[in-house]
């Protein structure tokens, strides 16, 4: 049974217990925060990754919305990125080749020959480091991970830290840090995958979602952004007004082709600072979404690849887009493209992320 490590004013609360350990012997501990009456989540120290968020409908009814493994095995094999944090650089790097000053480091790749979510052996494949915290009516965890210089190629030692609180409202903040002692690059993200209508219940046809972005990266057949951002008007990628998903991934436009018959793009968010960034709806359940950034971009991945093969914590099978990924980062292939926002992070500096998801139900 859990053990309650935490109580704050009000009925949020943080718990913790055993989830199982590595095939080394490393143990994994999942935590669980929030109200007993409203949202609750639950995390693992396997990837800092959100492993559960159960959110209750416009009638009270509470369902988990997010994808997951069902098993240790899972997690580090077709389940490892679900709901987890990764890095050290979300998204891809073409050839896995990072210029970087006066030199050019070769980054470990997966199968494609490029590198994605920080290579074979990312972050979301790590046991992190988990304290209780507590802070404005809010309570969660933070994580920390040690990096060493050539952990996948990479330059520089990078200790990264991720937070997630959450309050009585249902707003889950998560917060990233990071700091390094040689020049390097970084990128981190959750790789939550959402259904609104239950983990496991169906697809995300159905739903409605609106990004506000005005432009976005069109991408070659291996998924690497072509390079200038192009406008969304009279394209799929419109999405300023809310649309519903199915409408835009079945029709014959190159770029759903190109990612397999969906979204896998990054959207060019409009604004700076904390913003909102996309708005998520389940008209037949009444739940919401509300994603709020400080990133530039926004990777919307509709789940085209899923096939049947992997089941989640509920045992049913996920087939194609049984959830959507809205993931706050920088833009994919950063290092080659001197014309996008800068990855670079420096001795001395500080990397800080903040993204928000605000449920709701009506």
């Amino acid at each position: 049974m859990p053990r309650d490590v935490l109580v704050s004013p009000g009925d949020l609360t943080v718990a913790q217990e055993a989830a199982g350990a590595l095939p080394d012997g490393q143990r994994i501990t999942r935590w669980t925060f929030g109200s007993r009456a409203g949202v609750t989540a639950e995390v693992l120290s396997l990837g800092a990754r959100l492993q559960a968020l159960n959110a209750p409908d416009r009638t009270g009814q509470r369902a988990n919305v997010v994808l997951g493994g069902g098993s240790v095995e899972d997690l580090l094999g077709e389940a490892a990125f679900l709901g987890a944090t990764v890095g050290r650089y979300a998204n891809r790097i073409a050839g896995g080749v990072l210029p970087l000053d006066d030199r050019t480091y070769q980054l470990a790749t997966q199968p494609t020959g490029h590198t994605l979510h920080g290579g074979p052996d990312g972050f979301a494949t790590r046991v992190w480091d988990g304290v209780p915290v507590r802070a404005d009516r809010q309570v969660g965890v933070r994580f920390r991970l040690r990096s060493p210089a050539g952990d996948q190629g990479f330059p520089g030692a990078v200790t990264a830290e991720v937070t997630y609180l959450l309050d009585a409202d249902g707003e889950l903040s998560i917060t990233y840090q990071a700091a390094t002692d040689a020049p390097t690059v970084v990128n981190l993200t959750n790789h939550a995958y959402f259904n609104l209508a239950g983990e496991g219940r169906g697809t995300v046809l159905d739903h409605l979602l609106r990004v506000e972005a005005a432009g976005y990266l069109p991408v070659d057949g291996e998924l690497i952004p072509l390079g200038p951002v192009e406008p969304v008007a009279g394209t799929p990628f419109d999405l300023r007004r809310a649309r519903r998903i199915g409408a835009c991934v079945t029709g014959e436009h190159p770029q759903i082709r190109a990612a397999g018959r969906g979204f896998d793009h990054t959207w060019v968010l409009d604004g700076s600072g904390l913003r909102r960034a996309a708005l998520l709806s389940h008209p037949a359940s009444g739940r919401h979404v509300e994603c709020l950034t400080t990133e530039p971009g926004l990777q919307v991945y509709t789940g085209n690849h899923f096939d049947g093969t992997l089941a989640g914590r509920s045992g049913r099978r996920y087939t194609a887009y049984a959830g959507i990924a809205l993931e706050t980062q920088h833009f994919p292939d950063s290092p080659n493209r001197p014309d996008y926002p800068s990855t670079v992070l420096r001795p001395g500096e500080r990397y800080r992320s903040r993204t928000v998801y605000r449920f709701s139900a009506e």
